[in-house]
């Protein structure tokens, strides 16, 4: 199931830093700049997403 809400991280700030949102694809995630969605986003697996989350955690 793919979802076309896009959901900003907390650790975007009100100024436009650092900006990136994320979304479900059914198989994974994707990933973008929240500045610049007309450049495209990253595909990662459900595996590949549970890594990063996980390194990203420590």
């Amino acid at each position: 199931m793919m979802t076309e809400d896009w959901k900003k991280s907390s650790y975007s700030n009100g100024t436009g830093g650092n900006c990136v949102e994320a979304r479900s694809t059914g198989q994974g995630a994707a990933v973008r700049d929240t500045q610049h969605p007309h450049l495209g986003h990253l595909d990662a697996s459900t595996a590949e997403w549970k890594a990063f989350v996980e390194a990203v955690r420590l």
